[in-house]
């Protein structure tokens, strides 16, 4: 049984970021990741394509994260590529699953940098082969490169899908059509918005209208103010069917669609400890309640990136040297670098973070992702249709409950990707805030487990 001083999960920018301080400042530092090499989504795959023209392509931002690979791989912590942590105790006693076989960490502290993960939005199809998210895409463009070989249409809303369009062009894919599904926002507020944005961010704000430009003039067709969609085909998706805002419908011939509603934090770890969470109506999703270091409601803890509230990857290397240094403090060590003070943290944090209202306003869920129709499957798992799910809502029923009635979040992904939806549908039948409706109880383990795996317990006890 290995015990160090802090075991990080997830190496993205936040967990790459919390281990190098607190490994330079001498810390017994664990980082267990599922990727086979460190990056995160957001880096994925950056050793293997920085400098080649797929890099590139990818971008400056993308490009930017090689010297903090680096810099984690020089460190000192130790890293668990390809390892599933799969139950995390109140003890903090942490099971892992890695090509070294199944192990038990316990650490003195733990910090879940486990980042986001995109917003599940149901519609009639969606399940449909041929559908898929810009995010799953987008891990295509990075590793291993594959760009679609037909035209693509491209439905929804969010910084990603216009990021995903601008990379897919660069590489030489083709836009068909984007299906524009952000609500309008009134001008003055919009306006409002950017200009306090733009007079610390006017560089980001013009990245992003550049995109936008590059749609316009780019793609096949731009369609604004869509509000409802539906995947078409049998057994196969054969095209999709929009309305807009003004009630035009139209049928356009497809055999792949991309869907993109934004992203929300990876809370299934967090919620596996019994972790407060809140909800954010701003982001419209829940997230951990937590101080201004990243400590939650367990003691020994820490939420860091993405997971502790959508910010991007640059707030995320701050919040993970923020928690770091916390832990730091907490074990009687400090930073190896004068420069690493709380001061400097949180300043560069804020920066980061000063376009996040303009993009939580502007780029907010339609409402129909909240409130799919009756025939749409909700629980791709067990196949629930809304229908079903509304059926079983009688009285004062939870979430828990509904799983019970319904079997609902209790397949391979446990509710990641229907969890959200039932709390909204139960908000909805019972005229309640989603703040006063909690999602499923997470269980262990947290991903789908071997017997071996189980069974590889034994040599671990025999070994510590």
């Amino acid at each position: 049984m290995l015990r160090p001083d802090l075991l990080i999960v997830g190496a993205g920018p936040a967990g790459m970021s919390a281990a190098i301080v607190a490994a330079r400042a001498g810390l017994k530092v664990v980082v267990v990741d599922e990727q086979p090499t460190p990056g995160g989504q957001i880096w994925r795959g950056i050793e293997a394509n920085a400098g080649t023209s797929r890099g590139r392509a990818l971008g400056e931002q993308y490009c930017s994260g090689l010297a903090t690979v680096r810099t984690f791989r020089e460190c000192g912590a130790v890293y668990w590529p390809s390892t599933r942590v799969w139950q995390i105790e109140s003890t903090l006693g942490t099971y892992v699953t890695g090509p070294g076989g199944t192990r038990v960490v316990t650490p003195r502290l733990v910090l879940i940098a486990t980042g986001a993960q995109e917003r599940p939005a149901p519609f009639r199809g969606w399940t449909l082969p041929g559908v898929m998210t810009v995010g799953a895409a987008q891990i295509l463009l990075k590793n291993p490169g594959s760009v679609p070989s037909e035209p693509v249409w491209i439905a929804g809303c969010g910084p990603l899908a216009l990021l995903y369009a601008h990379q897919l062009i660069r590489m030489g894919g083709v836009v068909a059509g984007f299906l524009d599904t952000r609500p309008s926002t009134p001008l003055r507020e919009t306006l409002q918005l950017a200009g306090r944005a733009a007079l610390r961010s006017s560089r980001e704000l013009a990245k992003g209208a550049s995109w936008y430009a590059e749609l316009y003039c780019r793609a096949g067709r731009y369609v604004p103010d869509v509000v409802d969609l539906q995947a078409l085909g049998t057994d196969q998706l054969e095209g999709v069917r929009y309305r807009t805002a003004a009630g035009r419908v139209e049928e356009i011939r497809t055999s792949l669609l991309l869907v993109h509603e934004g992203v929300l934090p990876e809370l299934h770890t967090v919620r596996s400890l019994g972790c407060e969470i809140q909800w954010d109506a701003g982001q419209a999703a829940y997230r951990p309640v937590l101080n201004e270091w990243g400590e939650c409601s367990h003691p020994d803890i820490l939420i860091a990136g993405d997971a502790a509230g959508i910010g991007g990857a640059v707030a995320a290397v701050h919040r993970g040297r923020l928690s770091a240094l916390r832990i730091l403090q907490r074990l009687g060590k400090v930073a190896a670098e004068p420069e690493m003070t709380e001061e400097n943290c949180r300043a560069a944090l804020a920066r980061a973070l000063v376009l996040r209202p303009f993009l939580d306003r502007v780029f907010r869920p339609r409402e129909q992702v909240f409130a799919p129709d009756d025939d749409t499957i909700v629980c791709r798992c067990e196949e629930l249709r809304a229908r079903d799910l509304c059926a079983a809502l009688s009285g004062s029923v939870g979430s828990n409950q509904l799983k019970a009635f319904t079997r609902a979040g209790m397949g391979p992904c446990q509710g990641r990707q229907c969890g959200l939806t039932v709390a909204a549908l139960i908000a909805a039948a019972e005229g309640r805030h989603m703040s006063e409706v909690q999602p499923f109880r997470v269980r262990p383990p947290l991903k789908p487990l071997r017997l071996c795996d189980l069974a590889g317990l034994a040599d671990e006890s025999r070994s510590s």
